[in-house]
């Protein structure tokens, strides 16, 4: 497709809350040869046209393969068949990619323990905050002690992005055990991870929490992590 014609469809696409998108027209205007990014906004749009754009998505999967703007698209359309098809590509694939996982993010509740392992424990980036992000649809379900089994591969990553994710997901818990990790880990992990652990602590806001905080306060030998304890400590009262 031409540049002037990509052009049109940008614009018809940027003028769709003044006249609506048709899903069927939407289905017909898509074709490999566009440009990945305009591939991607069409297949939003099928997305975000909920139960009358997922039939479209599914016949534009048929017609052209699996392809990553209808895993996106899939992902925003929020339909049970769409739900189904996502966790089958889960179930198939080894190593599944972040657009994947996030596609399935307000699904996580569905994945298992076993899913759940797996997915942390990939090597990439991405691929771990992606399942960090699906495992806090879960973690509601879980006891203290399964979650943070489930985090540890999370906790001892040697990326601050990770760790820090995989705390603000245990602060919502105000376990003695998350607590006490939480304090391990201000001991013992990097400057920024013992920052969000710090922060964590006084977030939580039980009697252990500020019993750790105060244990810290006298422990640590670090002067910047000695006077960010204090300060959570005195945040406390």
């Amino acid at each position: 497709m031409s540049a002037i014609d990509e052009a049109t469809l940008w614009d018809r696409l940027s003028n769709a809350r003044r006249i609506p998108l048709n899903p069927t027209w939407l289905g017909e205007i898509f074709s490999p040869s566009l440009s990945d990014e305009l591939r991607f906004a069409v297949a939003e749009r099928l997305g975000m046209l909920a139960e009358t754009g997922w039939p479209i998505i599914q016949t534009l999967i048929k017609q052209h393969g699996i392809q990553p703007e209808f895993i996106h698209a899939a992902g925003l359309c929020h339909q049970p068949e769409a739900k189904d098809w996502l966790l089958a590509q889960l179930n198939q694939s080894n190593t599944p990619d972040a657009l994947l996982l996030n596609a399935l993010s307000c699904w996580g509740s569905e994945l298992t323990l076993t899913q759940f392992e797996h997915i942390l424990q990939l090597p990439s980036q991405a691929q771990r905050l992606a399942g960090l992000n699906l495992l806090s649809f879960k973690s509601h379900q879980l006891q203290a002690s399964e979650l943070l089994q489930l985090c540890e591969c999370t906790l001892q990553d040697w990326r601050d992005p990770v760790v820090i994710a995989c705390i603000r997901l245990l602060q919502r818990r105000d376990e003695k055990v998350i607590s006490d990790r939480l304090a391990k880990l201000v001991h013992n992990g990097s400057d920024g991870s013992a920052q969000a652990a710090l922060k964590a602590l006084g977030c939580i806001g039980t009697t252990h929490s500020k019993e750790q905080l105060k244990c810290l306060s006298l422990e640590l030998t670090n002067p910047q992590r000695l006077a960010q304890a204090e300060q959570q400590l005195q945040q406390q009262f």
